[in-house]
């Protein structure tokens, strides 16, 4: 089960990290990522973390995204510097087995929180 948390209304140029807190004791064996869905978009990639943590982040955010993980606190962290309005979304973790870009490949996910960045 997957908790997401840290969401919230910030200024454009603000910063936010939110956190995935799983439950669980096999939290190291999976690949975390993050995706997120603004209002009347589909849901895209954001960033996904390797079980040995090396990451990949899609083009929108790269430079300004950063994810991370804590095995020992099962939990995955999404870093958000220099926020943009259409970094407005609702942004979900997810577990997977694979490190994908696609949604297809994470079997759990979290509820989502919602990040609004006005300008």
């Amino acid at each position: 089960q997957l908790q997401a948390s840290g969401g919230g209304l910030v200024q454009v140029g603000g910063s936010l990290r939110l956190s995935c807190a799983a439950s669980g004791r096999t939290f190291s064996s999976y690949v975390m990522g993050w995706f997120r869905q603004a209002p009347g978009k589909e849901r895209e990639f954001v960033a996904v973390i390797s079980r040995s943590g090396s990451s990949t982040y899609s083009d929108s955010v790269k430079g300004r995204f950063t994810i991370s993980r804590d095995n020992a606190k099962n939990t995955v962290y999404l870093q958000m510097n220099s926020l943009k309005p259409d970094d407005t979304a609702v942004y979900y973790c997810a577990a997977g087995q694979i490190v994908s870009r696609s949604d297809s490949r994470f079997g759990s996910w979290g509820q989502g929180t919602l990040v609004t960045v006005s300008s």
